[in-house]
């Protein structure tokens, strides 16, 4: 009988681990509760108008239509019979559970936003983890500068036309830097009553500079790129309240003051997807403080050999014994590398190896022809770092004509400024919590 790999996410770990099977003598299993590959680090292009949903996503059953001994499962896996090896998947109604048998587990399930025990925040500041999400922000950016066009008082205007971003990491500083292009150069001749210009933004964080995780020079440098489009990061500050009026922050003294805004946007951190605690509760798996599973250094579960957990679901650590960050390229070494070792497995080799991360560096783009990067010693900015940034994440988006269309639009925009996706969807009224479909946790 052919080994049956089931895999759950079809993320960047899930992908690369189905697309390692491709010679091998296995049947393979790709589950996700989407039929859609996401490219999750351009989330922030389609939420400020540079790209639209379709070019960052790839349909699953295309990207591995020509891998024959592969197949996509379209739902929600919900629980797992260690004992049995299968999986459950989310039953419709009136119907019972399905379930998919394995001989070989492979759990890539994802994160999501964590509001650190504020919950209700979400309703406010929504995060950036799914197309829905993008598109609800960009709703949101979108739809502030068209009610400060309409309104006549001064003090709500000036709410309309302030946004806090909370977190510097990359992605808050991608999203703070795209607006700041928004306000200063794509809307820059479309309005008659306001001047986009002198929208106020705000980049929040605890943290004492902007991507505290970068060396300190180049921090300093996406800190100016930021200033120079008018965006004013706030450091030191911690976020005490989150409301449809602004943001209450509290400062290191102990004092807060209150912001004004009615576009807020969270960026400042991800936990682990739900399915962690089906893992905990049938297998006793250990679970960090963000819902991640402590996992043995090549990458399974105590006392289930057959069990992989990789990407921002693993708790996992380098060989220094610092824990891997969440970011694609551990997701898709840990996936190849889970895939190598079940191969090896069928073919005897029986010792298990450990998983070694090949840090690739860290890229942050702040606007047109502005970045950062470090690549091993190399330290860079401005146009070469942003060069650096563009071929490398045209590189990894999955299909080809995605890549193309994805490097037009850039093109486009880096000459004119102009993002073509600006759209308010809907019916063009200011968005509530129940207007925005909210997407079940990432599996």
């Amino acid at each position: 009988m052919t080994h049956r790999v089931v895999i759950i996410g079809g993320g960047f770990g899930g992908l690369y681990t189905a697309k390692a099977f491709r010679r091998a003598p296995v049947e393979v299993t790709l589950i996700d509760k989407r039929n859609f590959h996401l490219f999750q680090p351009l989330l922030y292009q389609v939420a400020t108008g540079a790209l639209s949903p379709g070019d960052i996503a790839s349909p699953l059953r295309s990207v591995l239509s020509r891998q024959k001994n592969a197949r996509v499962l379209l739902g929600d896996a919900v629980d797992l019979d260690p004992e049995r090896r299968v999986i459950m998947l989310a039953a419709s109604e009136g119907e019972e559970l399905t379930e998919v048998p394995y001989d070989s587990l492979v759990v890539a399930t994802g994160s999501r936003p964590v509001y650190f025990g504020h919950d209700d925040w979400e309703r406010c500041a929504p995060g950036l983890k799914s197309v829905e999400d993008a598109v609800a922000v960009r709703h949101k950016i979108l739809f502030a500068f068209e009610a400060a066009e309409r309104e006549t008082d001064p003090e709500k205007r000036r709410q309309w036309l302030t946004f806090v971003v909370v977190g510097a990491g990359p992605t808050g500083v991608e999203l703070a830097g795209a607006l700041g292009e928004i306000a200063n150069d794509t809307l820059r001749h479309d309005f008659r009553s306001i001047d986009p210009a002198t929208a106020r933004i705000l980049l929040i964080d605890s943290s004492p500079r902007v991507l505290p995780t970068y060396p300190e020079e180049l921090s300093r440098k996406a800190e100016r790129s930021l200033i120079r489009l008018h965006t004013r990061p706030l450091h030191g500050v911690k976020v005490s309240g989150i409301d449809h009026e602004g943001v209450t922050i509290e400062h290191g003294d102990g004092s807060h003051d209150h912001i004004a805004a009615r576009t807020v946007i969270w960026a400042a951190g991800v936990q682990a997807s739900e399915f962690g605690q089906a893992l905990a509760r049938r297998l006793g798996v250990t679970l960090d403080r963000g819902g991640r599973v402590l996992v043995k250094p090549d990458l399974t579960v105590n006392n289930h050999p057959e069990i992989f957990v990789i990407g921002d679901l693993a708790h996992s650590r380098d060989e220094h014994g610092q824990p891997l960050p969440g970011v694609a390229q551990v997701a898709m070494q840990q996936g190849a590398w889970a895939a190598r070792a079940i191969i090896a497995r069928l073919e005897g080799q029986l010792r298990p190896q450990p998983f070694h991360y090949s840090d690739r560096g860290d890229l942050a783009v702040i606007g047109r022809g502005r970045a950062v990067a470090r690549i091993g010693k190399l330290r860079a900015s401005g146009l070469f770092a942003w060069l650096i940034w563009l071929f490398v994440h045209l590189m990894y988006i999955v299909q080809f004509s995605n890549r193309l269309v994805v490097f037009v639009h850039w093109g486009f925009l880096y000459l004119t400024y102009n993002r073509g996706a600006r759209l308010i969807t809907g019916d063009g009224t200011e968005p509530r919590d129940s207007d925005v479909e909210k997407p079940a946790p990432a599996s």
